[in-house]
């Protein structure tokens, strides 16, 4: 996921130049802010960063360390797939992943209200990715958890390096699932109510999924690392675009009113009100 990273500087500048050219576009259904948005996809690419030395500093396990692995210590939720390997379903797993992280932006170009916002959507779509990938990095270096494969016999040279340790949660799933249920929840705020939408939220939730699965079927992660990185990416695909969502501020007017009161007698003054 490091390829992420040099991404982040061309989006903020996109969430930048994004107001000078907002006269001559469509509405937007969001509001971003080149120092706001700027500044936490800066810090997201500090985390990622940082999650990736912590990696770095851990230590796999030796043949003996390897040998002491006991199937039985693994949660009964979990333990079924314990010791599942394929080099298959890994390459299946990676064909499902990368290429949904461009895919998915660049089928949002196609539709005429987002290309009009397009570097504004993709300042968002990368803070929202790279906020999956700070959260798996940090996750993965701060916790150690050994990946399904080393409870069985495969896994070749990757066995004892540091990179078995680096099960939960699942980083493939949490991106594509970040995003394509950011591509799924932004065609719905640029296009409320369009023809198709059901079909495309299904393949949002589909395409995770499938990652989810090969991703266990490789023998690369359990089924709570999947559901853990399922939830975080689907979560910040839909929680990202939603909180930069555009909205009438806050405010208060005053509006006259009459009447009769219980008693019969007329009245008139003003009503304070509150505006959304």
């Amino acid at each position: 996921m490091k390829k992420l990273l040099p991404f982040a500087l061309t989006a903020t500048l996109a969430l930048g130049s994004a107001p000078a050219t907002q006269a001559q576009k469509a509405p937007s259904p969001y509001k971003t802010s080149f120092a706001v948005d700027g500044s936490i996809i800066l810090g997201e690419g500090l985390l990622s960063g940082l999650g990736l030395y912590l990696v770095q500093q851990k230590s796999g396990l030796n043949e003996a360390g390897q040998a002491l692995l006991n199937k039985n210590d693994v949660p009964k939720i979990d333990r079924w797939s314990a010791g599942w390997y394929s080099d298959d379903w890994q390459l299946a797993s990676d064909l499902g992943c990368y290429p949904t992280l461009v895919i998915a932006p660049a089928l949002l170009a196609l539709n005429d209200n987002v290309r009009g916002r397009y570097g504004q959507m993709l300042g968002l779509y990368v803070q929202t990715v790279l906020g999956a990938d700070a959260l798996f990095t940090m996750s993965v270096g701060t916790t150690t958890r050994y990946r399904p494969y080393l409870y069985g016999t495969e896994g070749g040279s990757g066995r004892g390096g540091k990179i078995a340790t680096n099960s939960f949660f699942a980083g493939h799933t949490a991106h594509t699932a970040a995003a394509t249920f950011f591509a799924a929840k932004a065609m719905h705020d640029f296009n409320p109510g369009y023809q198709g939408e059901a079909f495309v939220w299904t393949a949002a939730a589909a395409v995770p999924a499938f990652v989810a699965y090969s991703r266990i079927k490789a023998g690369k992660h359990f089924l709570t690392d999947n559901l853990v990185g399922y939830t975080v990416g689907a979560g910040l695909g839909i929680l990202v675009p939603q909180l930069h969502k555009t909205g009438e501020k806050m405010g208060a007017s005053l509006v006259p009113i009459q009447g009769v009161n219980a008693n019969g007698y007329a009245y008139s003054g003003l009503l304070l009100t509150k505006k959304l």
